[in-house]
């Protein structure tokens, strides 16, 4: 399967001309930055889904592409719908013209690491701006919630389990983060009793991307969703439950940012409602 990551952007500048961006790389993990790359750019009239068709086109005909993608990943909320638009025009262009059936799905996504490298290469940051945290929606939250860790060497337990609602992406387990199988990976476990499915199907939609603890006044857990979500999970005061917070947030550091978020009905551990494995991106 190809995969592409694709980020198509304004480019800051201090005169008045205004150019735009478009980067190209592949996603292979034998090549932490990208084997293949390809960018072009255009003035601000041209910024748009035709032009982009074009240049995906003349992207899979060089050296090295491996021909048009079977999935674009897209990290940039701005250039999504664009970059959405532009693939259908090559899509209906091409199956139209060579009488073919070409699928290419443009996955919304946080984890482009090439693209971001090549970004930063350039002196560009990938971080993108992101709202104030909102609530939670009141009729879904479960009846409490605590921190928690699971043994790197258990995680891959999760796969095999009738657990109706996860997310576990190989690129996170902990084998392939290079984690010792005693490590303890930190967590939030979430009782949702009655609930508990409808919270998990809530979350499912989100796409959680990673839990952090924020010190405030109160202090809290925001929940990072979708491209550029941001949900206040809980809300608590009190030394006890600050200190269990930064030991959460220590062992983070010890695990390459893996944590993970678990709903449940209760605290029997007889069923499991929901899982996520998560990692807290470092830009």
């Amino acid at each position: 399967m190809l995969i592409w990551q694709v980020d198509f952007y304004r480019r800051p500048q201090n005169d008045s001309v205004v150019l735009w961006d478009l980067l190209i790389c592949d996603c292979d993990n034998r090549h932490p930055t990208g084997n293949f790359r390809y960018e072009s750019s255009c003035p601000q009239s041209q910024a748009n889904s035709t032009w982009l068709a074009s240049e995906l086109e003349k992207a899979s005909k060089e050296p090295n592409s491996g021909g048009l993608p079977n999935i674009i990943q897209v990290f940039r909320p701005q250039s999504l719908s664009l970059i959405q638009a532009g693939v259908k025009s090559l899509i209906t262009n091409s199956n139209n013209s060579n009488n073919s059936n070409i699928k290419i799905e443009v996955e919304a996504t946080r984890h482009t690491p090439a693209l971001k490298q090549w970004l930063k290469d350039k002196g560009y940051s990938p971080i993108i701006d992101k709202p104030p945290p909102l609530p939670l929606p009141e009729n879904i939250w479960g009846e409490e919630w605590r921190f928690g860790t699971l043994l790197a060497g258990d995680i891959t337990e999760f796969i095999n389990r009738p657990i109706p609602i996860r997310n576990i992406p190989d690129f996170l387990l902990p084998m392939n983060l290079g984690l010792a199988s005693s490590q303890a990976v930190p967590g939030i476990v979430i009782y949702g009793g009655r609930r508990s499915m409808l919270l998990a199907r809530w979350l499912q939609d989100v796409k959680p991307a990673m839990l952090n603890y924020v010190a405030g006044a109160p202090d809290g857990l925001v929940l990072e969703a979708g491209l550029a979500e941001r949900w206040i999970l809980a809300t608590f005061e009190g030394e006890e439950i600050a200190i269990a917070a930064k030991n959460y947030e220590q062992r983070k550091l010890e695990c390459r940012g893996l944590h993970f978020l678990l709903v449940q009905p209760d605290d029997s551990e007889m069923t499991y409602t929901g899982f996520w494995l998560l990692q807290r991106e470092q830009l």
